[in-house]
């Protein structure tokens, strides 16, 4: 038998056998990596996704919290696992698209070793001020921050983070001089905000609405491209005034690049019939998500834009690598 055969065989039976494997996904439980504490919305987002993994796969789904540095030591873990399916990572927007510039020295790559499977959901943010402060509208407010530059100051939960990015971003397309304020987590930077130590915010819809609700601070606007079937009656950024502004953190399922597409296919699938219950709907609208679960390439399109956004925005504003 001549060499070319052998290895037509060979490859072959690889093919055949990565089929039978696929089509009898899954056979064990799954672990399901979060690399951030428990309680956060990464968090809450993957144990309703894995209650509803463990009816559809028939298998339980495990959530493993491994926080820290940003979400890349529970990166780190996926990267490094069997491409076999049954280690699945919460992918977030830092680990996906720009961690990687964030931080000098990473023992991964996401763009070489974790291959997307779908974004769940997209998180806006909304641009909150103390309802002491003047400013009735996202034009109001850029207006008396050029009047007076670098009296106002923005609050966020640290370097780096969603709530530092998008209000980089406002800040550049702006054109107006605020100091930005980080502190140790959400919780810090809300206090702060609320005693109007620091002017404004971006934040999540779920931990700041009850203080919009409550009248202690005044939303000016959201950071979606079009309003938010969330909060419809509250106007876009860009439509504030902030031309070309647009910004949302995002989750997905990523796993390790290798994975067998078969099973990618299904990991996507089942995801698309979770977030399209009704239960799970009400959830994510609690939790200020918006369901999304999107293809496998429309995920991989997503973070290339996101990384083409970011990094260059980075780079002009200085923020550099730790």
């Amino acid at each position: 038998m001549s060499s070319m055969i052998r290895t037509t065989i060979c490859f072959a039976a690889v093919l055949i056998s990565a089929s039978v494997a696929a089509q009898s996904y899954p056979t064990k439980p799954i672990r399901l990596i979060v690399g951030f504490a428990p309680g956060g919305s990464t968090d809450v987002t993957a144990r309703i996704l894995a209650e509803k993994f463990t009816t559809g796969l028939g298998q339980q789904v495990i959530v493993d919290n491994r926080s820290g540095a940003g979400g890349n030591i529970g990166a780190d873990i996926a990267a490094k696992s069997s491409p076999d399916g049954y280690t699945v990572l919460m992918a977030t927007t830092g680990v996906m698209a720009f961690n990687h510039y964030l931080y000098s020295k990473l023992p991964y790559s996401a763009e070489r070793d974790l291959a997307p499977v779908t974004q769940i959901g997209s998180l806006p943010l909304i641009l909150i001020v103390p309802s002491s402060l003047p400013a009735k509208s996202i034009r109001d407010l850029v207006t008396q921050a050029k009047a007076q530059p670098g009296k106002y100051s923005f609050g966020t939960s640290g370097v780096g983070g969603a709530t530092h990015v998008t209000a980089e971003l406002f800040k550049a397309l702006a054109g107006i001089d605020i100091v930005h304020v980080p502190y140790k987590g959400s919780g810090q930077m809300m206090a702060e905000l609320l005693t109007g130590q620091v002017q404004l915010a971006f934040d999540q819809i779920a931990s700041s609405i009850a203080h919009v609700k409550s009248g202690r601070l005044r939303a000016l606007g959201i950071t979606t491209a079009k309003r938010s079937s969330l909060l419809p009656e509250l106007p876009t950024i860009a439509e504030g005034g902030v031309k070309g502004y647009e910004a949302t953190s995002w989750n997905g399922f990523a796993v390790r690049s290798g994975t067998s597409r078969a099973i990618i296919n299904r990991l996507q699938q089942e995801t698309l019939k979770a977030v399209s219950a009704p239960d799970v709907k009400e959830r994510f609208f609690g939790l200020g998500i918006e369901p999304v679960a999107s293809t496998p390439e429309q995920f991989a399109a997503h973070i290339r834009a996101e990384r083409d956004k970011w990094i260059p925005l980075f780079k002009k504003i200085g923020i550099k690598p730790q």
